[in-house]
């Protein structure tokens, strides 16, 4: 499993300082309002600092949610085999992370994002910018689909996640990886080939 590569640690405070701005900023204004001059505004630092700590603004994000893998280092491949079958790689990807010791760091934010509004709007940021954007961009799709199917993807996701991680609803809990494959998989596929002319037609 490919871990995102660490930087140094620098200066803790100034870290700290931007990390909070970061976080801020990404919660309020999403990923693509936040800008990395925003951020370190907020912090009252350099915006070179900012790159020298933790790069570019999606290393920065995933600093913030201390996301345990790095989506861009996993997504290519999965995308490479293009729309057959993406839904079943889409979930045995998924199980491979939330079933190795990274899934620790996915229950945690995923219970935050539960109860916290705040964290709610990390997630689903995190979920938006850095995975499903990533999915769809590498697909032939109608970008004026690509948001439905992008939300009815993450409805599946984080409902296995929350049954199979969190509530351990059995038999889904201990259920082999292949398993729940063989299940979830032709419904993600499905949000990807349906139809969705009658949905779009309905949410107007």
């Amino acid at each position: 499993m490919a871990r995102r590569t660490g930087r140094r640690p620098g200066n803790p405070d100034t870290r700290e300082a931007i990390l909070a701005a970061a976080r801020s900023a990404f919660a309020e204004k999403g990923f693509d309002g936040a800008s990395i001059r925003a951020i370190a505004a907020g912090a009252g630092v350099d915006p070179a600092l900012v790159h020298h700590y933790f790069g570019t603004k999606d290393q920065l994000f995933l600093a913030v949610m201390d996301a345990p893998i790095d989506p861009g280092t996993l997504i290519p491949d999965l995308v490479a085999g293009g729309r057959d079958g993406l839904g079943e790689r889409l979930v045995r990807t998924f199980l491979t992370i939330w079933d190795s010791p990274a899934g620790a760091v996915g229950v945690a934010l995923l219970r935050s994002g539960i109860n916290n509004d705040w964290s709610a709007r990390l997630l689903r940021e995190f979920l938006t910018s850095q995975i499903l954007r990533r999915v769809l961009a590498g697909l032939d799709l109608d970008p004026a689909e690509a948001p439905l199917r992008s939300s009815l993807i993450a409805s599946q996701m984080a409902g296995m996640a929350l049954m199979r991680y969190v509530l351990k609803l059995e038999p889904l809990a201990s259920a082999p990886a292949e398993a729940v494959v063989a299940a979830v998989g032709p419904t993600m596929q499905r949000y990807l080939d349906a139809d969705l002319s009658a949905v779009r037609a309905a949410l107007g």
